[in-house]
C-alpha cells in the first residue's frame, strides 16, 4: 500500500500497537540513541519511538523499521517474500514465449502496471515545500549525536538525490552526512557508489554537483534507496513498484535540476563543488558495530532547506547488532533473492544473511545442485553480482539442509565439507568499511563449499574423520587450557552438536602468535585430529556467546590472509587436515598491520546513567539496561581505561 505521507505510517504504527510516544524531554546528544539501542535490542526489535520533547521544534522518529512486522508495514505486504514472488511471476510473464496474439494480449495489463509505477515530476510545490527556511540552518533540526566517539552530529536517513550530469540519469540512495555548520556536511558516499561516479562526471566538467536530501515522506523511500539495484534501474520506479503507486515528484527550487518526492518532511538542497578540498569527516559509529575511521570526504553546500507542515524528523542508529538497519538487509535479502535467481544464479533456491555478518561479511546460499563444481560456479556468479562483490565469507549448502536452521546447517556444511578441499579463496573488493582489510576497499574472501559432494569432487586420500569428537569436548577443553596459558577461553560445546568446530578466546603476545599456536594445538593435542576448524578470538571475547563471537570474529578476518592450514597425524597412518582462522584484532606490533584498528561501539557511562535516572519518566514500561555494559570489557586501549 501508499502512504501518503510519513504521519500516515506513524498513525498505522501506533493504531498497530508498533509505536510509543515518549513526551519527557530526551536529548538528541546520545540519549535517544541510547534509548533507541535498548528497545531495538529487546527482543523482536521492541517498539517504534516517537520522541515528541527534543529541545526542537521538531519530533524524531526512531527505530521505524526495526522489526519484521513493521518492515512488512512499510513495505505494504504481510510477509517479505511476497515481494519476491510477484517479481518471480513478472520475469516469468516477461521471459516466456509469445507465439500468438493472445500470449501478447496477456502482457497487456502489466505493461499498463508498470507504466503505473514510474515516477511522475508534477507543476508546482509539494507538501515538501510548505514551509521555506528564511536562511537555510540544519542545526536548527534535531539532528542525533549517536555515540560518544562520532564526530558530531550525523543525518542517518537521509534519502539523497543526485543524477548523472552527461545521461541525467538520476540516483537515489543512502549516505550517512556529518554536520560541520548551519550551511555545511560531509557527504560519505563511497568509492564504488554511484552517486561517487556521478561526482567523478561533475569534476571532469569542472561544474557544481546539485544535490538534494529527502527525509520522511512514504517509508518506502528510505528502504528504496539502500536497495542495491543496478545503475540504470530508478529506485523510485521500485519503490512505486513496492507502493503499488507512482512516486510524485516536484523540482527543488534552489537547485531544479533536481527533483524530489513531494510528501518528504525535510528537503535540503545544496550542492557539491568538485573544486573544494575535502573534509575530514568521521568517526562514526557504522553497522559494523564498529566505528569506521574518518577520511576525506565532499563537502555538501546548504542553499535551502524546506519542510511540510508539522513535521517529524527520521533518523536511525546503527551499531553493535542487532540493530534497526538488520530488518532494511533482511528485505533485501527476501526482495533480491528473485532477481538473483531469474537472472544471474537459476539454481539459487535460497538465501541467508546472519545478523551477526552485518549483511556483507556472511552470507549463505541454498542451491539446488545438479553437477561438480557447481558450488564454484555459483561462487564466481554471486561475487561477481552488484553489492554482493563486497561479501566477505559466502556459505553453499544444497537441498540436504535448511540454512535459517542454523544448527541443522553447521551439522551439513561439516559433514560435507573438507578443509583441505572445499575451501576457497580469492580477494578482491571489499566494503571501505571493512577494517579487517590490510588495504582499504580490498582484501580478502573466501568460500565454504557444504554441498553433498559428486564422485568427481572427492579426493582419494586426506579425507578428514567425520567421528570420534561427540564426547571429547571436556578432554579438549581440559587440554588447551592446561597446555597453553595464552588461551583465556574454550568452546568446545559445538562438537556436541556433531559439529568439528571449537572456538579459542586468545591473548596474543608476539609476531605470529596465533600461526604458531594453531600448529602447536594440531601437533600436541591427540584428540583434536577429528576437529575440522579452530576458530580463534581476542581474548576478552566470550567463545560461548556465539552471537558475539561470531559477530567478532567475522569483523576481524581476512580469509585469504589469516587462515592457517594445520595437520595431524593420527596413529593408524591417517593424516587430516585441521583449519584455522585468526578473528582477533589486528595490529602493527603481533602482526605487521599498518592500518588503524578501531573500537566497538559502545555509550559512555554519564549517558548511561542518565538514562537509568530518566527512565521511569519516559512511560518505556519495564527498565531495559543499557545493551553496552556486555560489551564494556571488550574495548581495549584508551577508551577501555576511560570506561
Amino acid at each position: 500500500m501508499a502512504y501518503s505521507n510519513q504521519q500516515e505510517f506513524i498513525n498505522a504504527l501506533e493504531s498497530a500497537g508498533e509505536l510509543l510516544r515518549i513526551k519527557t524531554y530526551v536529548n538528541p546528544v546520545l540519549e535517544i540513541a541510547e534509548i533507541t539501542d535498548r528497545f531495538s535490542k529487546s527482543g523482536n526489535g521492541g517498539k517504534a519511538l516517537l520522541f515528541e520533547n527534543t529541545g526542537y521544534d521538531f519530533p524524531v522518529l526512531m527505530n521505524a523499521y526495526g522489526s519484521e512486522k513493521r518492515m512488512c508495514m512499510a513495505l505494504g505486504v504481510n510477509h517479505l517474500d511476497d515481494v519476491a514472488k510477484e517479481i518471480e511471476s513478472l520475469f516469468k510473464l516477461l521471459a516466456a514465449p509469445k507465439e500468438s496474439i493472445l500470449d501478447k494480449l496477456k502482457l497487456l495489463p502489466k505493461l499498463s502496471q508498470f507504466a503505473s509505477w514510474m515516477p511522475k515530476v508534477k507543476n508546482g510545490k509539494g507538501e515538501c515545500q510548505e514551509i521555506i527556511m528564511q536562511s537555510p540552518d540544519i542545526s536548527k533540526l534535531p539532528v542525533i549525536t549517536c555515540w560518544p566517539k562520532d564526530g558530531g552530529p550525523f543525518v542517518t536517513l537521509p534519502v539523497i538525490h543526485t543524477k548523472d550530469p552527461n545521461t541525467h540519469t538520476r540516483n537515489v540512495g543512502m549516505y550517512r552526512m556529518q554536520i560541520f555548520s548551519p550551511t555545511l556536511t560531509g557527504m560519505h558516499w563511497h568509492k564504488h557508489k554511484v552517486s561517487a561516479k556521478h561526482f567523478n562526471e561533475y569534476k571532469k566538467l569542472g561544474i557544481k554537483m546539485p544535490v538534494a536530501v529527502a527525509l520522511g515522506g512514504d517509508p518506502v523511500y528510505a528502504y528504496s534507496a539502500t536497495a542495491p539495484l543496478p545503475e540504470n534501474v530508478d529506485e523510485y520506479m521500485l519503490a512505486g513498484f513496492l507502493r503499488k503507486k507512482k512516486v510524485e515528484l516536484v523540482k527543488c527550487i534552489t537547485q531544479p535540476a533536481i527533483e524530489v518526492p513531494a510528501d518528504a518532511d525535510f528537503i535540503i538542497e545544496g550542492y557539491v563543488d568538485p573544486n573544494d578540498e575535502m573534509i575530514w569527516e568521521g568517526p562514526f559509529g557504522d553497522h559494523t558495530g564498529y566505528y569506521s575511521l574518518p577520511d576525506w570526504y565532499p563537502r555538501f553546500h546548504i542553499t535551502c532547506i524546506t519542510h511540510r507542515k508539522n513535521a517529524v524528523y527520521p533518523a536511525t542508529i546503527v551499531g553493535i547488532p542487532p540493530q534497526e538497519d538488520a530488518w532494511l538487509g533482511k528485505a533485501t535479502e527476501r526482495i533480491f533473492l528473485a532477481p538473483i535467481k531469474m537472472t544471474m544464479v537459476p539454481e539459487i533456491i535460497d538465501m541467508d544473511m546472519p545478523v551477526e555478518g552485518v549483511f556483507h561479511n556472511l552470507v549463505i546460499a541454498k542451491i539446488r545442485k545438479e553437477y561438480a563444481g557447481q558450488a564454484q560456479k555459483v561462487m564466481n556468479a554471486m561475487w561477481g553480482a552488484g553489492q554482493m562483490m563486497f561479501n566477505k565469507i559466502l556459505v553453499i549448502a544444497d537441498e540436504g539442509t535448511s540454512i535459517q536452521d542454523y544448527e541443522q546447517l553447521a551439522k551439513y556444511v561439516f559433514r560435507n565439507m573438507n578443509p583441505a578441499t572445499d575451501i576457497y579463496f580469492s580477494q578482491g573488493p571489499m566494503d571501505v568499511l571493512d577494517h579487517s582489510c590490510s588495504k582499504l576497499g580490498f582484501g580478502g574472501k573466501m568460500c565454504i563449499d557444504g554441498t553433498k559432494k559428486f564422485d568427481e569432487e572427492m579426493e582419494d586420500s586426506g579425507q578428514p574423520a567425520v567421528a570420534g569428537y561427540h564426547s571429547a569436548g571436556e578432554e579438549i577443553q581440559n587440554r588447551l587450557h592446561d597446555s597453553f596459558s595464552e588461551i583465556k577461553g574454550v568452546n568446545a560445546g559445538l562438537l556436541r552438536k556433531e559439529i568439528p568446530c571449537i572456538i579459542l578466546a586468545v591473548q596474543k603476545n608476539r609476531m605470529g602468535h596465533i600461526r604458531e599456536l594453531h600448529a602447536k594445538i594440531c601437533e600436541s593435542i591427540s584428540e583434536i585430529e577429528n576437529i575440522k576448524m579452530i576458530l580463534y578470538v581476542e581474548h576478552n571475547v566470550n567463545p560461548n556467546d556465539l552471537t558475539t563471537a561470531l559477530w567478532r570474529f567475522c569483523n576481524n578476518l581476512d580469509p585469504r590472509r589469516d587462515h592457517i592450514t594445520g595437520h595431524r597425524s593420527s596413529d593408524n597412518g591417517n593424516r587430516s587436515t585441521i583449519i584455522g582462522f585468526d578473528g582477533t584484532r589486528k595490529t602493527k606490533e603481533f602482526d605487521n598491520f599498518q592500518r588503524d584498528w578501531p573500537n566497538i561501539i559502545v555509550a559512555d557511562d554519564t549517558t548511561i546513567k542518565g538514562v537509568d535516572e530518566k527512565w521511569g519518566s519516559l512511560n518505556a514500561g519495564e527498565f531495559i539496561q543499557s545493551p553496552s555494559l556486555k560489551f564494556k570489557s571488550q574495548l581495549y586501549g584508551e577508551e577501555a581505561a576511560v570506561n
